[in-house]
Parts: structure tokens; C-alpha cells; sequence
């Protein structure tokens, strides 16, 4: 199962993400589905200014598969 969804975090709200501090990130998708995924994942999009942009979320059977961005 594929979810699309929008991350607009600034450097400040994303260094507990980055610290560790926490551990699961939970967002809607574009259809209004609630979804979390490991934060540990959303760690390699983080630059300076934060985390932006269009992402999905790749699930088989309820577990993370991949997660990418798309724009």
C-alpha cells in the first residue's frame, strides 16, 4: 500500500526527530488516513533548514517498506 503526504517541519521542530528524542513520526495522508512510521527513516531527508516536501510511504502487511520523496 502506497500513502502520500506532506512534511513541512523547520530545523527546530525536526531536532527531537533528529536527536532520537522521538521516536515515531505520525502524519495524514492525502486521502485522510492517519499514518506513523519509525522517525528513523525521515532522518536522511533532514537538511539545515528541516524537512519539506511530498512523501510516500510504502507498506506491505502493515510493516515499512520505503519511504521517498517525490517532490
Amino acid at each position: 500500500m502506497k500513502y502520500y503526504f506532506k512534511v513541512s517541519m523547520s530545523a527546530d521542530d525536526v531536532m527531537p526527530y533528529y536527536r532520537g528524542q522521538a521516536s515515531t513520526v505520525v502524519a495524514f495522508a492525502t486521502n485522510g488516513q492517519r499514518i506513523q512510521f519509525p522517525a528513523m527513516h525521515l532522518r536522511k531527508f533532514m537538511t539545515p533548514s528541516g524537512v519539506f516536501g511530498m512523501f510516500c510511504l510504502e507498506t506491505q502487511n502493515n510493516k515499512f517498506v520505503s519511504l521517498t520523496k517525490v517532490s
